[in-house]
């Protein structure tokens, strides 16, 4: 069971209340939960990342046991504490402005 926690804005999106929890097999990567979680909420598709391309959305960060991983390749797999849903991934929503 991967634990994954949305920013407020896609969890209204999603109509979730705190976090996710998918069930994934094979590989845990960011592209294999950005999929099971698209898949399991397809109103979230293209906001975290591009509906083509896939790439990550510019003010969308990704994170695990303390690490930013937003820039780590998508088919890298996860660390362990995420794999084994002892750690949630977190995707963050970036603020930007003055």
């Amino acid at each position: 069971m991967i634990r994954v926690i949305l920013p407020q804005h896609l969890r209204t999106l999603a109509r979730v209340d705190g976090e996710v929890t998918l069930d994934i097999a094979g590989p845990i990567t960011q592209q294999s939960v950005l999929d099971a979680l698209e898949i399991r909420y397809p109103m979230l598709r293209g906001t975290i990342r591009d509906h083509t391309t896939h790439k990550r959305r510019p003010f969308i960060r990704f994170f695990a046991c303390e690490q930013d991983l937003s820039h780590e390749p998508v088919d890298q797999p996860l660390p362990d504490a995420v794999a084994d849903g002892s750690e949630p991934l977190l995707i963050v929503g970036a603020m930007a402005g003055g």
